[in-house]
């Protein structure tokens, strides 16, 4: 299905955002996190945990040394409204595979993570289809 240059526009924008966020470098800049969130920011972890804005920051600033940034594989995006994207994906982090969905929104011309939601997925898989047998993979 070709995207409309509004959708098309919107979607790049929030996948590029997406991916900023990704990024081990600008995950390490609290004001670089600050300018992708949302002030109404939220977060469903993985782990289940609930996350805002502020606890995301404290978590991110944190960290040390995030090492090499996920794989991400998958990557969709659809305009669900005007000023809303949701985007999914799935990333693979410690060999361990994670189905990602985040809603971004366009406020005052600026596209930001309104919402996130990160769900393990099981095992990666090899080349050959069966689950990695070691931990330390490209994330």
């Amino acid at each position: 299905m070709k995207l409309s240059d509004e959708e098309g526009r919107a979607v790049r924008a929030a996948t590029a955002g997406e991916m900023r966020l990704l990024d081990p470098a600008v995950r390490a800049s609290p004001e670089a996190v600050t300018e992708l969130l949302d002030p109404e920011f939220a977060e469903f972890g993985a782990s289940g945990r609930r996350y805002d804005r502020a606890s995301i920051l404290a978590v991110t600033s944190a960290v040390e040394d995030y090492g090499p940034g996920p794989d991400v594989t998958d990557l969709s995006g659809t305009l669900l409204a005007p000023d809303l994207v949701h985007l999914t994906y799935v990333t693979e982090h410690n060999g361990s595979l994670f189905r990602r969905s985040s809603l971004w929104r366009r406020t005052g011309g600026q596209w930001r993570m309104y919402f996130h939601q990160g769900t393990p997925a099981g095992p990666a898989l090899t080349a050959a289809g069966y689950p990695a047998d070691s931990p330390g993979g490209a994330a």
